[in-house]
Parts: C-alpha cells; sequence; structure tokens
C-alpha cells in the first residue's frame, strides 16, 4: 500500500515559483513510477510530467515544457514538481500519482492518487 501526500500549492503572482512535492508511504515507492496531474475548475485532469522509477527518463505536457521539471528522490520517497514562470493557466489543484506500471501513470489509471494541493496563479 501507498499513500502520497502533496504539500508546496499556494497563491504565486505570475512569473514565480513553486515546488511542490510528494511523500510517498510504503515501501514500493522506489520502484514506482511517479506522476504529477492538475484539474482545473471545470476541466479534466491532464497530465503535466511523469518520471520513471529510477529517474532516468521523463516527460513533460507541452504547455510546461521548458518551465516545470519533475525530479524524485528515492532516499526520502519523495517526489518533487519545480514550477518556474508560473503563468495563470496553471492554476488548478495538482495531485501526486503513482504506480509500478508507467502506464497507468501516464494513461491516468495509477493505482495510488495523492489528496491534491491547490496553485493559484494571479495575473
Amino acid at each position: 500500500q501507498v499513500q502520497l501526500v502533496e504539500s508546496g500549492g499556494g497563491l504565486v503572482q505570475a512569473g514565480g515559483s513553486l515546488r511542490l512535492s510528494c511523500v510517498a508511504s510504503g515501501s514500493i515507492f522506489s520502484i514506482s513510477a511517479m506522476g504529477w496531474y492538475r484539474q482545473a475548475p471545470g476541466k479534466q485532469r491532464e497530465l503535466v510530467a511523469v518520471i520513471t522509477s529510477r529517474g532516468s527518463s521523463t516527460n513533460y505536457a507541452d504547455s510546461v515544457k521548458g518551465r516545470f521539471t519533475i525530479s524524485r528522490d528515492n532516499a526520502k520517497k519523495a517526489a518533487y514538481l519545480q514550477m518556474n514562470s508560473l503563468k495563470p493557466e496553471d492554476t488548478a489543484v495538482y495531485y501526486c500519482a503513482a504506480d509500478l506500471n508507467l502506464r497507468t501513470v501516464v494513461t491516468g489509471t495509477p493505482g495510488y492518487w495523492g489528496q491534491g494541493t491547490q496553485v493559484t496563479v494571479s495575473s
């Protein structure tokens, strides 16, 4: 069993930065793919970034490429999302996701979700 707890959200002005953290409990974290999703009001949840279990490969949504960076520290059972040059359209609830199967993280059907953290970017 894995539990995910996000933190680091908040209110920031456009152009600013935030760093989201996702801390996991459970022994399978180090072999799980991790992802960050977001859901804005009235919109579907969308994949923002994904990272493989050892951190050797990452992938990003086109809308955040060059601005966001996903990383992980398996020793701390944590994953991070560094968000720079934030825009009002980045406003959403951000969710951490994990699964042993990378495909399920990419397709939005991971076994584990965090509770979400709100990010609000003002113009």
